[in-house]
């Protein structure tokens, strides 16, 4: 024998955090490629002219990591080190 259950509808928690899209600008460029002898994107109008999309930063970054034990193998004493940089 089955039962009628009562269900109740709830609004999903997250359909209060959805927003219109943001208004969009068009961007002067008809075309992107990548300049092979300097590995970066050049941004073409529809005349074929360079556009200048501004600059970005880069960054970079390193890590170390080292162990010491009396013996010269790997020991509980372990440390690490990061660094980074960005224009």
């Amino acid at each position: 024998m089955s039962t009628a259950v009562d269900l109740t509808t709830v609004r999903p928690w997250g359909i209060g955090r959805l927003a219109p899209y943001p208004t969009t600008i068009p961007r002067p460029h008809a075309s992107v490629s990548v300049d092979p002898s300097t590995q970066l994107g050049v941004f073409l109008d529809h005349h074929g002219r360079v556009v200048e999309m501004g600059k970005h930063g880069t960054s970079s970054g390193t890590e170390t990591s080292t162990s010491t034990s009396s013996d010269g193998q790997a020991g509980n004493d372990q440390g690490s080190d990061q660094d980074s940089n960005q224009d």
